[in-house]
């Protein structure tokens, strides 16, 4: 599939694209990436990361960072997300994520239907966005390798989970394991864990 436009109708310059992986995970980091390409970037591979297989993502990754004009990745964990919910902090990790960024974009294209307002700089949120736009795929690429690498980590720390599979996703691998063996200082608290949970000691 070959994504539209890098840039928004209204193309300005600096133009940044912002997507989260791991909103939807039990444990680990929801994570955002934020990115500017330069105006004649094209790649025939990069697409929404979710259609994409791991080695390809990882591929594009090292390819996306040595091209982009200035990135940015930041992970927000789980107490934050718990305290301010996955929403907020998803957000948030946007917001982060373009904080880190070398230069300040003029225009930021969001993926999803949900934002807030940024530096008062423009922005136009777009659902299924990272199947839209080049620069909104680039970031979803990024949020996804980064999370995955660091779940990585937390797969040697907490081998049982096997989040080097699942990456904190509720798989019945995963809900298997929190019944028996509980719940990490990985995990969110604030997430209904287990199907059949009325509550759960922590």
């Amino acid at each position: 599939m070959r994504l539209g436009s890098l840039f928004s109708k209204y193309r300005y310059p600096n133009e940044a694209g912002t997507d989260e992986a791991g909103r939807g995970c039990l444990a680990g980091p929801v994570t955002a990436a934020s990115i500017i390409l330069p105006d004649n970037f094209t790649n025939n591979i990069l697409n929404d990361s979710k259609q994409l297989s791991e080695n390809k993502r990882n591929l594009l990754k090292p390819l996306l960072e040595d091209n982009a004009i200035c990135y940015g990745v930041c992970h927000v964990f789980e107490a934050e997300i718990d305290k301010i919910n996955i929403l907020n902090a998803s957000i948030l990790a946007m917001h982060r994520a373009l904080e880190l960024m070398e230069h300040t974009p003029s225009f930021i294209l969001v993926d999803g239907n949900r934002f807030k307002p940024y530096h008062d700089i423009p922005y136009k949120c777009i659902i299924k966005g990272d199947a839209k736009y080049l620069s909104i795929a680039a970031a979803s690429v990024l949020a996804k390798t980064h999370r995955d690498a660091f779940m990585l980590k937390l797969h040697e720390e907490y081998p049982m989970y096997n989040w080097a599979q699942n990456k904190g996703y509720p798989t019945k691998e995963h809900r298997a394991a929190i019944r028996q063996y509980g719940l990490t200082k990985y995990h969110r608290k604030s997430f209904r864990q287990l199907p059949e949970q009325l509550h759960l000691d922590i």
